[in-house]
């Protein structure tokens, strides 16, 4: 049976096969089995910062510092842009915070996001953070930050369209603010993780809040990264993905019929700055299923 070696090895390769380069951590949510690829150097989130966004949502919702069901009107044309969702809207439209959150993790819906940003507050989502005991996982901009960022470093009104940068030199990419750590949204993949085990075991906040961060995250619809390595109907992946240029991540929980939960992180930035590389999405589901599947070896085989 492989050692947590072999299985890193292979996961590695696969990576550089596939022209990525890959950070990673996965752990058992009920357990202390643990494996990780440079799972504590601080990464990029690109949308996975949603989901301490969502966290403090739900958290706010069940200590009663807001309504979830509170109606809001959004009209057309929010300056943040998004290739999903409210952006695309023609007409105004009315929901709750509760189905903004819907939006924001199921289809990573950039002015969902900003709208329940501005509500919760980023000092608040940080200090949730903080006080869970994280120092590196950071909520420092929304997404028209980020976005907007990329276009003032590029001299370009970005509208969240990777194609309109395919012909850049990867040099010129990389040196984006958004993708450095430092300046832009960031964890580790080991952060990551342990804030999904502590919202699946309803220790994050009240567990009313943990359990809508688990339903929104197990709406989320995309198949094509995490899901993509657990075909089986039997296993439930929840999940949240994050993309920036050159940049694919995803982060969830699988759970077996057999009760088994697992949290996965990873994060993977590219050799070049290509935005349609299928293979570079079904690397993570590949990962993520080797690191899963050794996790669930038998101790004695996992040596």
């Amino acid at each position: 049976m492989p050692t947590a070696s072999q299985v890193t090895e292979t996961i590695t390769e696969r990576a550089k096969e596939v022209g990525v380069r890959v950070r990673l951590h996965a752990a058992e949510i009920d357990g202390s089995r643990r494996i990780g690829v440079d799972e504590h150097a601080p990464v990029v989130t690109a949308s996975v910062f949603k989901v301490p966004i969502a966290l403090e949502l739900a958290k706010q919702g069940a200590e009663g510092a807001l309504d979830l069901g509170e109606r809001i009107t959004v009209p057309p044309g929010h300056p943040t842009p998004s290739p999903y969702g409210l952006a695309t809207f023609r007409h105004e439209i009315t929901m709750s915070w509760y189905d903004l959150a819907i939006l924001m993790i199921g289809i990573s819906d950039n002015v969902a996001t900003d709208l329940i940003l501005d509500r919760v507050g980023k000092e608040a989502t940080e200090k949730t953070l903080r006080d869970l005991g994280f120092e590196h996982t950071t909520v420092s901009q929304d997404c028209g930050e980020v976005l907007g960022g990329i276009g003032e470093d590029l001299g370009i009104s970005y509208e969240d369209d990777e194609r309109l940068l395919t012909e850049l030199p990867i040099e010129r990419i990389k040196s984006l603010r958004a993708l450095q750590p430092e300046h832009s949204c960031a964890t580790t993949a080991e952060e990551i993780t342990r804030l999904l085990g502590l919202i699946w075991r309803d220790e994050a906040a009240a567990p009313a809040a943990c359990a809508d961060v688990r339903r929104w995250m197990d709406l989320q619809v995309w198949p094509h990264r995490l899901r993509s390595g657990f075909p089986d109907d039997g296993i439930r992946v929840s999940g949240k993905t994050g993309t920036l240029p050159s940049v694919r991540n995803e982060v969830g929980v699988v759970e077996y019929p057999d009760g088994g939960r697992y949290a996965v992180g990873i994060f993977t930035d590219a050799v070049d700055g290509r935005s349609r590389v299928p293979e570079r999405d079904a690397f993570i589901g590949f990962a993520a299923a080797q690191a899963v599947e050794w996790l669930r070896l038998p101790e004695a085989d996992r040596e």
